[in-house]
């Protein structure tokens, strides 16, 4: 088996920058035809104008419904820190600082939010829900104004929920401004909201996948013996912003670094006979892609191939698995018992599969919930997951396959399809449901 870098070629040429109806590199023959002459003009061109950004009434709905989900399980209130959450309810993207902004969603009636006085322009400008914006001066005390906003809503007492990645010095603030209030935790409610896509969430995470896999049809263009991982994660990097993507990101791990997944310090190059484990994504209008693909530069030999293709069925089984009303643990479980049969440890040793077979993923690259041992949570409609159970042997190489699919009312659908092969090692991107 042979892919040097006419091969690589072969994967994209042209074909790589026409529009994505992607189908299976059938012919690596046909694909060099186009490339042969193209492949010293290739261009990236954006391709996510054709998407719109969440809207006013989709967030508005939002909150309705984490209100309704703040009945059920008895919150006066939630308290919301930067980050992706406060981006989903009120659009404002802002990050966190010791200055507190904060947005209050009261369990009946409109948000509020808490900024430095010089910050409300900036955090106007993003806003998109709501009017009552409340400040404090440099020497006040931001709780009070939280406390201000849930008082005007009539809210004294009662339990106000907190997310678990909300500071330590936020939650005592708020307990000691509002002492009647119990403190508890908003995940039922924030997750209950934010686990189940949309459709025109599930658009824009489809648009994203389709940025990513074309960028990597671009890369597999251009690896040459001798680039670093540095390179080809610039390379990566680059193509998907062309390509429209925002906060792109791509880990290049060749050779016995792809024994670990998160990769080490030490230099690798690509040569032949290479393995090359990329991970990467990007962001469209917030929401996240997550892409990983192993190929090999040159001649692989047999044990490569047979890893590759073990964890190809891996993903075969996972996606087999992960049926509507399924616990998500036994997703992972499913994985992990067909990889006994192939000789892996049961549970994390290696060599063999060291963490989680997937993860939620959204507005957050890493979301709950996740395709792991002892997850009870029910899979259910427009839920998210990544699937890659890759395999990794220490001191030789990794494989990992990725892509990420989410859950239709009756059985999971993938947003980019995983590859045939190691010969044909792209995949394609499949149609919204």
């Amino acid at each position: 088996m042979i892919m040097k870098k006419r091969d690589f070629l072969r994967l994209s040429g042209a074909a790589a920058l026409a529009p994505l109806a992607l189908s299976p590199l059938t012919s690596l023959a046909a694909a060099n035809a186009a490339a042969s002459t193209k492949s010293n003009s290739l261009s990236l061109q954006p391709i996510t104008s054709g998407v719109s950004p969440i809207t006013n009434a989709e967030r508005e709905a939002r909150i309705k419904k984490a209100q309704a989900l703040m009945v059920e399980n008895d919150m006066a209130a939630l308290i919301i820190e930067p980050g992706a959450a406060m981006d989903y309810f009120s659009g404002i993207q802002w990050w966190r600082s010791e200055r507190l902004t904060a947005l209050v969603i009261p369990q009946k009636g409109e948000i509020g939010v808490v900024t430095p006085y010089f910050e409300q322009p900036s955090v106007l400008e993003s806003l998109k829900v709501g009017d009552d914006v409340r400040v404090w001066q440099e020497h006040e005390s931001p709780f009070d104004v939280v406390a201000s906003i849930l008082k005007s809503r009539g809210i004294t007492k009662g339990n106000i929920g907190f997310e678990s990645s909300v500071r330590y010095f936020v939650v005592t603030g708020v307990t000691n401004a509002l002492p009647n209030m119990n403190i508890v935790a908003a995940e039922p409610v924030t997750r209950g909201c934010r686990m189940y896509k949309t459709a025109a969430e599930l658009t824009l995470m489809h648009k994203a996948n389709e940025v990513t896999l074309k960028a990597y049809q671009y890369v597999f263009s251009k690896l040459e013996i001798g680039m670093s991982q540095a390179q080809v994660k610039g390379l990566m990097n680059s193509a998907q912003q062309q390509l429209g993507g925002s906060g792109a990101w791509c880990l290049a791990l060749f050779n016995d670094a792809s024994a670990y997944p998160h990769g080490t310090n030490a230099k690798q190059t690509i040569s032949e006979g290479s393995v090359i484990l990329l991970d990467s994504g990007c962001s469209v209008h917030g929401y996240q892609s997550d892409i990983s693909r192993t190929l090999v530069f040159g001649k692989a030999s047999q044990q490569v191939v047979d890893v590759w293709n073990t964890v190809r069925e891996g993903q075969n089984v996972a996606f087999a698995a992960a049926k509507i009303g399924t616990p998500a643990g036994e997703v992972d479980d499913a994985v992990r018992a067909y990889y006994v049969t192939q000789g892996y440890d049961k549970d994390y040793a290696l060599p063999g599969l060291s963490h989680r077979t997937g993860h939620g993923i959204g507005m957050e690259g890493h979301e709950s919930v996740n395709f792991v041992r002892g997850e009870t949570t029910p899979l259910n409609k427009g839920m998210c997951f990544s699937n890659e159970p890759g395999l990794y042997i220490p001191g030789k190489f990794g494989v990992r396959l990725e892509d990420c699919l989410y859950m239709t009312d009756k059985a999971p659908v993938y947003f980019t399809e995983p590859p045939e092969s190691l010969t044909k090692p792209l995949g394609r991107l499949v149609p919204l449901v």
